[in-house]
């Protein structure tokens, strides 16, 4: 596995147990469907959360989070859409949460921010 692939895979796993100890529950991770990719799909109280996690060693120029493009949002709807519908939850109350890591995984600085988008 490329180094850049291993850091954004152990980014997920921080993001996850940050999210966890905040007291969400994980329902699916890397969820993928035709339209995209879903990092982690979680459950907090009754509202599914979607999460994208974003992971940047440098931070110089953007923040982890303004990596997030509107095209990217689109797709990370869609994503989800197709995940409500497969679990036949069309109906279920949700969000769209982002996680930014930033610096030394070891020590980064987590940023979550709920309704992100």
């Amino acid at each position: 596995m490329p180094q850049n692939q291993f850091d954004g895979a152990r980014a997920e796993k921080i993001a996850q147990q940050h999210l966890k100890k905040q007291g969400l529950n994980i329902l699916d991770a890397n969820f993928s469907s035709r339209m995209g990719e879903i990092d982690l799909i979680m459950k907090d109280m009754g509202t599914i959360v979607f999460v994208e996690v974003r992971y940047r060693k440098n931070s110089n120029f953007d923040s982890p989070l303004e990596t997030i493009t509107p095209d990217k949002q689109r797709k990370i709807r869609l994503t989800a859409q197709s995940y409500l519908a497969k679990h036949a939850l069309q109906n279920a109350d949700c969000r769209f949460d982002t996680v930014g890591l930033s610096g030394n995984l070891t020590t980064a600085t987590i940023d979550w921010v709920k309704n992100a988008f």
